[in-house]
C-alpha cells in the first residue's frame, strides 16, 4: 500500500525563514551602497560637458608658439593670460616644443603637435571673436595655422574650417565672428578685425 506523506510532519519555523529574508535583504542593500560610494561611471573623474570645441593647430615640431584668444559675448577673454572665462576654458597652452617635454620609463620624450584648445561648456547667445596671436616666432619664418570649431552636442558635427598664415612675431589676426542664439546653433560672421591681445602688435 503507498504511504501517504504527512505535510504537518516536515519542519517548517517561520522565524528562521524571516531571519534569512531579512540578512539576504541588509545584503543586497549593502552591495547598493558600495556602488553609489564608488560609482563605475566616476572612473577617471572625466569631465566630458562642452558644447564648442575650438582647435589651433600648427607645424609639428615647430618652436614657434601660436596662442589662441576668444572672447565670447560678454566680452570675457580666455587666453594663457586667463584660462577660464566665462564659459571659455582653454585646455592647454601650447608654446612649441618648450612644454611639449615628458618623462616616459625615465626618458625625455618629445610630444611633436603644437596644439591648442579652448572649449566652451554652456551657451551664451552673442557674438563669439576668435584671433590668433603669434607670441614667438624662433624660426624666423611664417607659420602655417589651422583652425576648426565643432560642434559637440548632439553628435560632433564640423562648423567652421580656415587656414591661416601669422607672418611674423606680434602677428594677431581675427580668424573669425561668429554667433550662437538661445538653442546654442552656429552662424559664421565677418572676419572684421578686433584686437584681443593688450600688446603692441607688429604684423597686424
Amino acid at each position: 500500500m503507498r504511504r501517504i506523506k504527512n505535510r504537518k510532519s516536515n519542519n517548517f519555523d517561520p522565524f528562521t525563514d524571516l531571519l534569512f529574508n531579512i540578512l539576504l535583504g541588509f545584503t543586497f542593500l549593502f552591495f547598493i551602497t558600495i556602488l553609489f560610494i564608488n560609482p563605475i561611471s566616476k572612473l577617471g573623474n572625466i569631465n566630458l560637458k562642452a558644447e564648442y570645441i575650438i582647435t589651433v593647430d600648427w607645424e609639428d615640431n615647430l618652436q614657434d608658439d601660436v596662442d589662441l584668444w576668444v572672447q565670447d559675448p560678454n566680452g570675457e577673454i580666455v587666453s594663457y593670460l586667463k584660462k577660464d572665462a566665462g564659459w571659455l576654458h582653454l585646455d592647454r597652452d601650447d608654446q612649441g616644443v618648450i612644454n611639449d617635454k615628458v618623462i616616459i620609463n625615465g626618458k625625455e620624450v618629445i610630444y611633436p603637435i603644437n596644439r591648442e584648445v579652448v572649449t566652451l561648456r554652456g551657451i551664451i547667445p552673442g557674438e563669439y571673436i576668435i584671433n590668433l596671436y603669434l607670441y614667438d616666432n624662433k624660426s624666423m619664418k611664417p607659420v602655417n595655422a589651422k583652425i576648426i570649431i565643432e560642434k559637440v552636442n548632439p553628435s560632433l558635427k564640423l562648423v567652421f574650417f580656415k587656414d591661416v598664415i601669422l607672418q611674423q612675431k606680434d602677428t594677431e589676426l581675427t580668424i573669425a565672428r561668429f554667433h550662437l542664439d538661445s538653442s546654442g546653433d552656429f552662424t559664421v560672421g565677418t572676419s572684421q578685425k578686433e584686437t584681443l591681445t593688450p600688446y603692441e602688435l607688429k604684423g597686424y
